[in-house]
């Protein structure tokens, strides 16, 4: 089978990255010609057709009124990324075309493309922009659901991207102009969502088209686990940034006998530093982006993952590698989070940005160390018997076909 991968990051930089260029590599352990296509990057590695690649978009960059103009335009309706696609399309004819994240740098203006070839196509959600144009469903730092039903100018009322009444303009346009005037994701044959919370969440608040849930993955030939510790440590694994919890994680730290590594970064890095010197949290390390045997190096030698969220988290990658290397979790109690955080089983979960309530499961655990081991064993064994690759392959499969076939 020929299949066309398309993200808008094509190196590790997220989830929705590492899901996609993990797919590949599945699929092309199972014998298909599998070809990525995406933004341009300096990050990225080489790729086959990559001259089909759409130019690189930073929409945090400064620039003129016409630079920020013709961004604006391209996130409504992006005529580079339609030409492009065609032209990658007359040189790969794939069987079926799996989406990914491709919202604003690309822009679904490709589907008109894919679809006059007839090439059926499936597309999995890694959060919820299908439903809300600031793709993270939060206002005020917490969950919004005031755009359900396509009521979509409420993102614009409430200024939900970056605080900015004009970009959030912008993507009330291109919300109205791609599900209500042009129906552009009627294209979509099926949209797969990681977690049973998503495909729930996203029909609540409207979505027109089938969902199917399939968890994401990992290949365990490449974690070993370790269901003992080396250190008197917890580790945090994400993006620092308001909806990650992290500051109700650091303000839940405070005065526990035991070390929190902090793997990642993001916009708040400065101020949690600093937070941290003036408040004399000394047990707190920022170690900065990780990634592949350094990564999980960290995580091997710590007792837990703790996952903080207080947005509605999908199906947390940080928390499926923990479990592949034999480490629980303490997971807010938002999201598809408690699908695989199970209490006294893989770990403990708490009220989602309650401080009292994280630190008291914290120091649960810490408590009953006794019990880590046997939790990170049936964490491990979760991953075994639900998560891995080669049923996710089947499943995918399965999904692939029944659309093709119709």
């Amino acid at each position: 089978m020929k299949i066309l991968l398309i993200n808008k990051f094509l190196y590790p930089k997220g989830g929705d990255a590492v899901s996609t260029l993990d797919t590949g590599k599945i699929l092309e352990n199972h014998g298909h010609e599998v070809i990525f296509w995406g933004m341009e990057h300096p990050n990225n590695p080489d790729y086959l057709y990559q001259d089909c690649f759409v130019s690189q978009v930073d929409y945090d960059a400064s620039g003129g009124i016409s630079a920020k103009a013709k961004a604006a335009m391209n996130i409504i309706y992006s005529f580079e990324a339609k030409k492009n696609m065609s032209a990658l399309l007359k040189k790969f004819q794939p069987d079926i075309v799996h989406l990914n994240n491709f919202a604003h740098q690309i822009g679904p203006s490709i589907l008109d493309e894919i679809k006059k070839y007839n090439i059926p196509v499936v597309m999995t959600m890694h959060d919820y922009k299908m439903v809300c144009p600031a793709y993270a469903m939060l206002l005020n730092e917490k969950p919004c659901e005031k755009c359900a039903n396509g009521y979509f100018i409420m993102c614009a009322v409430n200024r939900c991207t970056k605080g900015s009444f004009v970009k959030s303009l912008v993507n009330v346009a291109e919300m109205y102009l791609h599900h209500r005037i042009l129906k552009i994701y009627d294209k979509i044959d099926i949209y797969i969502s990681p977690s049973r919370f998503l495909k729930n969440k996203v029909k609540e608040m409207g979505l027109k088209g089938d969902v199917i849930h399939l968890f994401n993955c990992v290949d365990l030939k490449f974690f070993e686990a370790d269901f003992d510790w080396q250190e008197n440590s917890i580790v945090y694994v994400g993006r620092l940034s308001h909806e990650k919890g992290i500051e109700t994680l650091i303000d839940a730290i405070k005065g526990i006998d035991i070390n929190l590594k902090i793997i990642g970064e993001g916009p708040l890095k400065e101020n949690l530093e600093k937070k941290c010197k003036d408040e004399n949290i000394n047990n707190v390390r920022f170690m900065g982006y990780k990634t592949g045997q350094g990564l999980h190096d960290e995580i091997r030698k710590s007792m837990f993952l703790v996952i903080p969220s207080e947005w509605y988290e999908n199906n947390p990658r940080t928390v499926i590698e923990a479990f592949s290397l034999g480490k629980p979790a303490v997971g807010a109690r938002t999201g598809g989070i408690p699908e695989l955080v199970q209490d006294w089983k893989t770990g403990l979960t708490y009220t989602s940005g309650d401080k009292e309530d994280l630190q008291k499961k914290i120091n649960l655990m810490l408590e009953n160390k006794d019990k880590i081991p046997e939790m990170g064993r049936n964490a491990r064994a979760f991953v075994e018997q639900k998560l891995n690759a080669e049923a996710h392959y089947k499943r995918l499969m399965e999904i692939y076909r029944s659309i093709m076939h119709n």
